[in-house]
């Protein structure tokens, strides 16, 4: 089993910067692809970026590409997820998410979920 506890959202501007954290409670979470999902208000929860178990490898939507940049330290068991120039159609409630050696992109993959941390953009 693994427990996920998201942090780091918040209400920011346009161009503004936030970097959403992911605290993985277990032993094996070096074992696990990681990966960040959002959903917006009447909207499906969309895949935005996906680091794998060893962090040699990365996945992004083409939305956030060049703008978010995922990250993990296995010595702390947290995931990361740096979000720059930040739009108003960015406004979601983000999702970390885990999956057990597995390199997939779709949220029904994937087993493990945060409570999801709510950031919201102005204009």
């Amino acid at each position: 089993q693994v427990q996920l506890v998201e942090s780091g959202g918040g209400l920011v501007q346009a161009g503004a910067s936030l970097r959403l954290s992911c605290a993985a409670s277990g032993r094996t979470f070096s074992a696990y692809t990681m990966a960040w999902f959002r959903q917006a208000p009447g909207k499906e929860r969309r895949f935005v970026a996906a680091i794998k178990w060893s962090g040699s490898s990365t996945d992004y939507a083409d939305s956030v590409k060049g703008r978010f940049t995922i990250s993990r330290d296995n010595a702390k068991n947290t995931v990361y997820l740096q979000l720059n120039s930040l739009k108003p159609d960015d406004t979601a409630v983000y999702y970390c998410a885990a999956v057990f050696l597995r390199w997939v992109f779709t949220a029904q993959e994937y087993n493990f979920w945060g409570q999801g941390t709510q950031v919201t953009v102005s204009t």
